[in-house]
């Protein structure tokens, strides 16, 4: 009986371990160097935006950590500095709910940086309640793109100047099945889903980075968006919130089927470093490998308007 137990015990913690290593998806094995070279990550200060900040800052990189919340922004650096022992690490404030917020980081960075190598547009919201900007945009929609759209183009003269240089966008697998309705982006007409938004806001990113890949074509900029995997962090907070039970559900499985943020991070450090992907810009990665997005995120003509749409909401006369 003992015997029994201990083979059951056994095999539970094998399988335990082949289910972790399975979960944890890919890993970025490319071990290059980032010395004198300037990463942009927004929403650094937390979840997978933390880990990519922590892992490109042991490569050597001058990191720009763009935070809302300064303080927090400021003990994650400091973390981050004391564990890699790269003390070039800093932080500056952005709201991307605010396009004037955006617009004020973009000149303070354009005016006191050298150089941009890699912009990292991480930050995001996930199915929160229907909020509006002081712009009077929906939030997910707002945050998770017009922001990273607005902020992406005006720092693209530092990004061309820099050459080579790479604009990764964290998008999702809930792009699938998302649509964006020109009619009415921000719900302002039909009843709000929370889900039906972040799918929109997602699907956005997507499409953005295609098109970003398209317009820069020749420059030296390329462009790549990503699935991280499914991830425990203060992103789903909301959902968290408005669902109690889920919590409780999830808080049993975590360690068996989510990705920590380290594992999380991976595809953004593959992304930002891996040599010889210029080729493959415009293109969709999950798990440190190209895979292929939904219809969906394919379709250019959607992709035009969309951008079309993003800069007149913005106020971007000047684009691409």
């Amino acid at each position: 009986c003992n015997l029994l137990q201990l083979i059951i015990k056994g095999l539970t913690v094998i399988s335990v371990a082949v289910l972790r290593r399975w979960v944890a998806g890919g890993a970025c094995r490319c071990s290059a160097r980032l010395d004198g070279k300037t990463v942009l990550i927004t929403g650094a200060n937390t979840g997978i935006g933390k880990e990519t900040s922590r892992e490109l800052a042991r490569r050597g990189a001058r990191v720009v950590m763009a935070c809302r919340d300064l303080t927090r922004a400021e003990r994650a650096a400091e973390e981050i500095r004391r564990s890699t022992g790269n003390g070039n690490v800093v932080i500056r404030h952005l709201d991307l709910a605010s396009i004037y917020s955006v617009r004020q980081f973009a000149k303070d960075f354009m005016d006191s940086e050298d150089r941009l190598d890699v912009l990292i547009n991480n930050a995001g919201v996930m199915m929160c309640p229907r909020w509006l900007t002081e712009d009077g945009f929906e939030t997910q929609l707002a945050v998770n793109h017009l922001g990273h759209f607005l902020l992406t183009n005006l720092l693209l003269p530092k990004l061309k100047s820099s050459a080579p240089s790479r604009v990764v966008t964290v998008s999702s697998m809930a792009h699938r099945g998302g649509r964006i309705d020109f009619d009415d982006l921000f719900f302002s007409r039909k009843p709000y889903s929370s889900l039906e938004s972040y799918q929109q806001s997602k699907l956005a990113n997507v499409l953005f980075s295609r098109e970003l890949a398209r317009r820069l074509r020749g420059s030296g900029v390329s462009s790549f968006c990503l699935h991280p995997g499914v991830i425990w962090t203060e992103l789903g907070r909301h959902v968290h919130g408005r669902f109690p039970l889920m919590r409780v559900l999830m808080s049993v499985p975590y360690l068996l089927f989510l990705k920590t943020p380290s594992q999380g991070c991976q595809t953004s450090v593959y992304c930002a470093v891996t040599p010889g992907l210029d080729s493959q810009s415009g293109r969709y990665f999950s798990d440190c490998a190209e895979k292929e997005p939904a219809a969906e995120g394919q379709d250019d003509v959607v992709a035009r308007k969309l951008w079309e749409e993003s800069a007149r909401l913005v106020g971007l006369k000047d684009t691409l």
